[in-house]
């Protein structure tokens, strides 16, 4: 009788233990979806050895990861038939940077990683703080007109997307979106971002 024990018991841990797995990757699926939810406010697709485990739900259509204040300055000098006007900006921006959450996320669990895979970050909005006029002059008949202000303004905009890029920020985003899921997520097994599409930078 206690060979028959010995024998069961030999022959049914590989399969008891396969069940423990299962069930480890499962619990780590669910911190996982509840870190998302924390974090972007959705629930991504998650498969567990290729298994769908939980489908994707997208309440918000994007998840903002940095916003920074960013200033630029645009100046405006004309001068016809001896005469100049001269308009000189200065505009406060917030950009906000993160990830458009329309496109595919999904994360896949298996015993050796964790890919999680989501379009790169890129600007998502610019929103304008505040404006300064810092010279506005008249020449004697080369007068400023509305639509030479209309235009420098909506020229600032631009110059802060501009600046936001060369700052590196849709990286900075994809950093900061990295280490929010691993403070979150202590698995045993490594956590792979892969972000899928052209990064904003390439792109231009």
């Amino acid at each position: 009788m206690v060979v028959v024990i010995t024998f069961w018991r030999i022959e049914t841990w590989p399969a008891r233990t396969a069940q423990q797995s299962t069930a480890e990757l499962e619990k780590l699926g669910k911190d996982l979806r509840s870190a998302f939810i924390d974090i972007a406010h959705l629930q991504p697709r998650i498969t567990i050895n290729s298994r769908v485990y939980m489908e994707q739900t997208t309440p918000v259509s994007e998840l903002v990861v940095l916003s920074r204040r960013i200033e630029v300055e645009h100046e405006l000098l004309h001068t016809w038939v001896g005469s100049s006007k001269r308009v000189k900006l200065h505009g406060t921006f917030i950009v906000k940077t993160g990830f458009d959450l329309q496109q595919n996320l999904a994360v896949d669990i298996r015993p050796n990683e964790i890919i999680v895979q989501l379009p790169h970050a890129r600007i998502l909005g610019i929103e304008q703080e505040q404006v300064d006029v810092l010279a506005f002059e008249n020449g004697l008949w080369n007068r400023i007109s509305g639509q030479d202000m209309q235009s420098e303004l909506s020229i600032l905009p631009d110059l802060a997307r501009e600046k936001a890029a060369e700052g590196d920020l849709p990286a900075e985003a994809e950093r900061t979106l990295q280490q929010q899921i691993e403070q979150r997520i202590h698995a045993p097994q490594p956590l792979h971002l892969i972000f899928k599409g052209v990064a904003e930078k390439q792109a231009k």
